[in-house]
């Protein structure tokens, strides 16, 4: 089979044989990959010339429905994916997260896009800057879709997942992705991007994919376009480098080497479940994917005391390890993705016993089962334990990218924390302790090396995804040697594809950009009260001004006993008047709540389905007894919710008293009905 390239909307084949792919697991053909003779500028054109326009035509809410379609076809059909996986190598454990681990990001990706990002092409990022006394010149920071491609440069290790994660935030931000898979297993990838362009659900040039080099590319990259990159840092440093990319300061976040820790508290001593939990944890980062994995663990922090302990436990775990055919049931780990690969891991075994003794593993003289060993790419779980880990730097600086570790025991607290930092930064690290306090201070100590870390112990262990599981969630990244870059982490990862502007101007014209009404703008005088219209009929700045209505003391005593609230600042006079804040007795901050509900809300049956709650509630000015409220609401932002037959419609309150000081200000969120659904229900 020769794989194909989705250029233009179009499958081609690139010209000539191309390199063959193997099976990791029998060494025989399964593909063939070339991308010689493509238009590379043409593929960069058309993903902003095609791509770009049809992605931004949609809305967040839109795309994000998108996305769960695709996720919702993707897994009606995986079984497809999960045979071909084998191939690479992968027992069904380790297929596991590559496949429904990926299509699991997009439906969160799917999830975040319509239930935190306005249904609408704009994405405002935090509040309202006042940049004048009076208010009538404002600041607001918005972010929009870049108007170029992202380019998609995946590793070989997760060819569904590390495409799926990438691909989710960029669609959802409205920017078209060229994704270009690792070679070695780009055979799985190319399956899974036919069957999502078969779907239909894709926008026309919304997605791109070069199977092989990525040939002049880079060569007519601009300012719009972003790189994402996952492999090693050697390559990601030449990339950055490429004269194009720092000309026109191209936005390049990576994802390289790493070389994670884990530490194992003084408490977790042998007997405890957190020994138990480590020797487990680290088992399995050693054995998924064959180890071949960017957030593994790679160096094993142990109690001097203890690691004469932990190297007999984790010995003893991994002698239980089958390894073979990861198409059978009785294999526990599978094969590295290539031949090549294997040997790459047996040198950098070679390098880190310089400095540390392999006590299990390290030989090819190992049990398959279904398999052979001339044929397949096997390695055996190999493990190292270095005495003095402060004076070695291999142990510190050598990547072997298969399921290979070494133990380094510590002394103190602070020893474990420099041997931590000495990785250099990382994707990842775990704190396996029931301490609380030692948890407290390994996280501050490496933190600032690390992009993720999880503390588990024998509370949160059931539940935990372990150490090695990057979530959508959550940034996937980490500082220096894992490359300085983010991805993921939910609406951060989106914005990663789009440019963030400062927009200034008078309050009405940044609302009428921003679909979000700002105090200040123009006030709509709706003509009938405003909960009387459908979330169509609404407009943005639909205002309603309240009669007033006077506090008494009455008042403040029956709620007092109504509520059973009886602070001294609202019960007794001579005690409220010795705080700061209050001249005397004053009115309850939820009392002013309630009575500007009172003023402000249509009590008949209409198109205001529920009241859901209240945001950014503040209390300004004190209401002493006497003073007299009143309320204005306007329509500050509309989300329809699909076909839900109801829209979200946030509204402004602002209570005053007589004096138009304002008492208290927040945002009143309401379920407003379509005109469609209150027609059937009126």
């Amino acid at each position: 089979m020769k794989l194909g390239n989705l250029v233009q909307d179009q499958w081609v084949e690139g010209d000539g044989d191309g390199r063959i792919l193997t099976s990791a697991v029998t060494g025989e053909p399964v593909a063939t990959i070339t991308s010689d003779g493509l238009d590379f500028a043409a593929i960069l054109d058309h993903a902003k010339s095609v791509g770009g326009p049809s992605l931004r035509k949609l809305t967040f809410h839109e795309r994000g429905d998108m996305l769960k379609a695709l996720a919702k076809h993707l897994n009606d059909i995986k079984k497809e994916f999960y045979a071909l996986s084998t191939q690479t190598g992968a027992t069904r454990r380790d297929s596991w997260p590559d496949i429904d681990g990926g299509i699991s990001t997009m439906f969160v990706f799917s999830s975040k896009g319509r239930r935190e990002m306005p249904n609408d092409h704009v994405y405002l990022d935090g509040g309202v800057e006042q940049l004048s006394r009076e208010g009538t010149f404002v600041g607001q920071h918005i972010f929009t879709p870049k108007l170029g491609a992202a380019i998609h440069i995946n590793a070989f290790n997760f060819p569904c997942w590390g495409m799926l994660e990438k691909l989710a935030p960029t669609l959802l931000a409205g920017v078209p992705a060229i994704i270009k898979p690792a070679s070695s297993t780009a055979y799985l990838t190319e399956l899974m991007v036919r069957r999502m362009i078969e779907s239909g659900i894709l926008p026309p040039g919304s997605v791109q994919l070069i199977c092989g080099g990525v040939g002049d590319l880079f060569d007519h990259l601009t300012c719009q376009d972003t790189i994402a990159f996952t492999g090693s840092k050697t390559t990601a440093e030449m990339l950055q480098l490429h004269p194009r990319v720092v000309s026109e300061s191209v936005a390049f976040t990576a994802e390289t080497d790493s070389l994670n820790m884990s530490i194992l508290g003084p408490d977790a001593t042998p007997g405890t479940p957190e020994f138990d939990l480590y020797i487990k944890e680290v088992t399995n980062e050693m054995t998924s994917k064959a180890g071949q994995k960017c957030t593994a663990i790679r160096r094993i922090l142990a109690p001097s005391a203890i690691a004469a302990d932990v190297v007999r436990a984790l010995s003893s775990a991994l002698g239980e390890i089958r390894i073979g055919n990861p198409g059978s049931k009785e294999v526990d780990m599978g094969a590295l993705a290539s031949q090549g690969q294997r040997d790459e891991v047996r040198e950098r075994v070679t390098d880190l016993s310089a400095e540390a003794e392999v006590v299990f593993g390290g030989t090819d003289d190992f049990e398959l089962v279904d398999a052979d060993s001339t044929k397949g790419a096997f390695f055996m779980p190999t493990l190292l334990h270095c005495e003095k880990p402060l004076s070695s730097k291999a142990v510190h600086s050598v990547e072997a990218f298969g399921p290979v570790s070494t133990v380094l025991p510590y002394d103190s607290i602070d020893e474990a924390i420099e041997l931590a930092k000495l990785g250099e930064g990382s994707l990842a690290g775990s704190i396996i302790t029931n301490d609380n306090a030692v948890a407290r201070e390994l996280v501050l100590g490496t933190a600032a090396y690390h992009g993720r870390m999880v503390i588990i112990n024998r509370h949160c262990a059931a539940e935990s995804t372990g150490h090695g599981s990057p979530l959508a969630h959550l940034v996937h990244g980490g500082p220096g040697r894992a490359g300085g870059g983010e991805e993921m982490g939910g609406v951060r990862g989106v914005l990663h594809y789009m440019q963030r502007t400062a927009i200034q101007g008078s309050p009405e014209t940044l609302s009428v950009i921003g679909h979000r009404w700002i105090r200040g703008a123009d006030q709509k005088d709706p003509g009938v009260h405003p909960f009387r219209k459908t979330f169509e009929q609404l407009e943005i700045g639909d205002t309603f001004k309240s009669k007033s209505r006077e506090v008494t003391l009455d008042d403040i005593d029956h709620f007092a006993e109504f509520t059973g609230d009886n602070f001294y600042a609202h019960m007794d006079e001579e005690a409220a008047a010795r705080n700061p804040f209050f001249e005397g007795r004053v009115a309850h901050g939820y009392l002013i709540v309630s009575f500007a509900a009172g003023l402000f809300v249509d009590p008949d049956f209409g198109p205001v389905l529920a009241n859901y709650g209240v945001d950014d509630l503040r209390f300004i000015q004190p209401v002493n007894y006497g003073d007299s409220l009143k309320v204005r609401l306007a329509c500050k932002q509309k989300t329809l919710r699909g076909d839900s037959g109801y829209g979200e419609v946030r509204w402004d309150a602002e209570v005053t008293n007589q004096d138009d000081e304002i008492c208290a200000q927040y945002d009143v969120l309401t379920m407003v009905a379509t005109d469609e659904h209150w027609e059937s229900v009126r």
